[in-house]
Formats: C-alpha cells, structure tokens, sequence
C-alpha cells in the first residue's frame, strides 16, 4: 500500500485525472490536487476532505516546481501531452521525483523517448509514459506473450471495445496528433516507424476475439502508443493494431457523448477486450485481457507504476515503457481485481500465414479493402 506517501496528480480534476485520485486514496497514498484551474481544484479537492491542492501551469516552470515540493511522484493525466509532457518531466527532473503519464499520443510519447533518455537515466529518475490503456496495457501483454523469446517477427494488437465515447481530452490530443503529422498516417513497419499519405481510408478484416466477444470487423492500421512503447525494448520489426470499427465510429462521429457513469465506481459501461498474438516463425502466442471503461482502468495501471517505483520493483531505470520498466507477468497479476486474463497460449500455423486476421486457427488473410465506408476522421 501507499503507506501515506504523497503522489502529484497534474490533471487531477480530468475525466481520467479523477480516476487516478480514488484510486490512489484507495491504495494507501495521499494524492496532491494540482492543475492549472483553480476552481476546478477547489471543487475537486471539497470533494476529497483533506487533500490539497496547488495551481500551476506548463507555462511556468516556478509554478511546477513549487508544486512537486514534497511530492514522492508525479503522475501527468493533463493533455494534450504535446503540451504538457516534457515541462512536467522537466519538473520532475529537476525535483527528482518520478514521473508516470497516461499518454496515448503517438508523437508525444516518441518526444518523452527521445529527448529524456539520457538525462533521466543520468538523474536516475523513472520516467513511464503511456501508462494506460493505451500503449501501456498493450506493451504489458505483448511482452507477457513474448516470453522467453528475445525476438519476434510480427506484433499485433487487436481492440475490441463494444463502444468508445471520447473525453474531451482525446478529442483534443487527436486533433494534436493530426495537425503534428500533417494529414498523414503512421505505422510501425520494417522495424522504424513511418509516415505516409494513402489515397484510401483504412481498410476493414474480421477478427476473431476469444468469446464472448466473437468475431468483429476491425479497422486495420489504426495505429495507436503500442507502436512507441513495444518498439522501444523489444526486438519486433512490425507491430501492427487495429480497432473494432463501431467504437472507431464512434471516436469520429461529431454528436458521440461523452462517457457517463453506469456503475458506483463511476465506470462507464464500456466494455473492452484486448487481445495480443505475437510470431515467430510458425509459433504463436497470445494473451487476452478483458475490462471495463478504458479510463476508469488507466488508473490502476498508473497508480500501480508508481506503487512499484517507489517500492524499487523496477528491472531499469531512466526512460522506459511499461514492458521494460515492470516486470510484465507479475505487473498484469496485480491488476485482476481490474482485468480478467486469460494465461498464455501457444500455437502452430504455416510460417505463411500471418496472424493479422485473428483467430485460433487464424481466419484467412483480410478480404478486399472497403475504402469508402469509414469516415476520414479515422484516418490515423
């Protein structure tokens, strides 16, 4: 447990921002209010008797400082993250505190990768971005799939959300990453990721999830952080993910609301299966998890990050993304109170076939693309 130790929450009165705050006071920590919105804070922290709260902005690095003081660690839920990240790490290296984000902006979290390697390892600080469900559940599963392999030739990441509506946080860091890439789409391909502009929307294929989910119509290339985090500590030259194409519809259609509650812990009732299948050669292994409310459930993971930090359960230090930092298996066990998994499974197909239609066998190679049914807000 927390033992009391007080974590930062920079964002704290976001939609996921507020999920980090029970879950912290549930795990025994003191969370410390802070944001830039100062009567967002007051009435987040009259809800929360006893907890304080600091105003402090991105734009004035005094102000992040003067918040972190006495603060055993940082978790940033405040985006867009092309904004907010780098300054808070800033403060958090300077102040020597960990730092934990749940970041699921592609170029953001290559930004946090690029430009504080060195120096956090140089700091010895723990910098984690895209601790969430995006990036981070996903790095955790592949590199539990992965085993005892050092390598694999193929990744993949299949999204089965039975809905998805969005906060206004990620409609915002959306619209970020499309203006960064400039119209185009990314893709992790041939080992190094890649921009490009394709004439077409994104193709469809039917996957295979394990029931009760069955079999659903997926976006292929709907590229998401497990494009950064996977890459980043495991030798795997194509990582692919893809997105049931009702919750992607969902993402892009104007009049989508936003999540409401629908049970006390204030989840909404979104529902989501994970599942992974990693290659090599012609054995596969694969690993599903199963949840609800994909917010809701950054939370654990977040906090659970940090529980591990400041208890010295970390394999490295510096920069490093969930897979590489934590200890995957144990990592994933400690989460079943939010998350059902199921345990590793291995199989053999032809080394032809590739895994990207899902499935146990797989199902086939995807059929035609349908270039003209999905919106262009898909385009990713």
């Amino acid at each position: 447990m927390g033992s009391g130790q007080i974590v930062a929450v920079f964002g704290a009165y976001g939609h996921t921002g507020r999920f980090v705050v029970t879950e912290l006071r549930d795990r025994g920590f003191v969370p410390l209010l802070l944001g830039r919105d100062a009567g967002k804070l007051r009435a987040l922290a009259a809800s929360h008797p006893g907890l304080e709260h600091r105003v402090a902005s991105v734009d004035e690095p005094t102000s992040l400082d003067r918040a972190l003081t006495g603060a055993a660690a940082v978790i940033n839920c405040a985006g867009p993250f092309a904004s907010t990240a780098a300054p808070v790490i800033e403060a958090a290296l300077r102040t020597g505190v960990p730092y934990v984000d749940v970041a699921a902006e592609i170029e953001a979290n290559l930004d946090t990768f690029a430009h504080f390697t060195d120096r956090a390892r140089s700091a010895g600080v723990a910098v984690v971005p895209a601790m969430a469900f995006f990036g981070g559940l996903g790095d955790l599963l592949v590199t539990t799939a992965m085993g005892d392999w050092t390598a694999a030739d193929e990744a993949h990441v299949a999204y089965g959300l039975s809905s998805w509506h969005p906060t206004g946080g990620t409609l915002a860091s959306g619209t970020v990453s499309r203006e960064r890439r400039d119209g185009r789409r990314v893709r992790y391909t041939g080992g190094r990721l890649e921009y490009h502009v394709d004439e077409c929307d994104l193709p469809t294929l039917e996957w295979d999830f394990p029931a009760p989910t069955g079999r659903r119509t997926v976006l292929a290339g709907f590229t998401m952080a497990e494009v950064v985090t996977v890459p980043s500590h495991l030798a795997i030259p194509e990582v692919r993910t893809y997105m049931t194409t009702d919750a992607a519809r969902d993402l892009a259609a104007p009049d989508t609301p936003a999540p409401t509650a629908a049970d006390e812990l204030g989840r909404s009732a979104q529902t989501f299966t994970v599942d992974v299948i990693v290659r090599s050669g012609d054995t596969q292994r694969r690993v599903v998890a199963r949840g609800q409310d994909i917010y809701a459930f950054s939370a654990p993971l977040a906090v659970e990050a940090v529980h591990r930090i400041l208890g010295s359960r970390t394999r490295t230090s510096g920069v490093a993304s969930a897979g590489e930092m934590f200890d995957a298996p144990d990592f994933l066990r400690a989460l079943t109170a939010y998350i059902s998994l199921e345990p590793r499974r291995e199989f053999r197909v032809p080394a032809a076939i590739s895994a990207v239609a899902g499935g146990l066998p797989p199902a086939g190679p995807p059929g035609p693309p349908r270039s003209c049914d999905v919106p262009a807000g898909l385009r990713r």
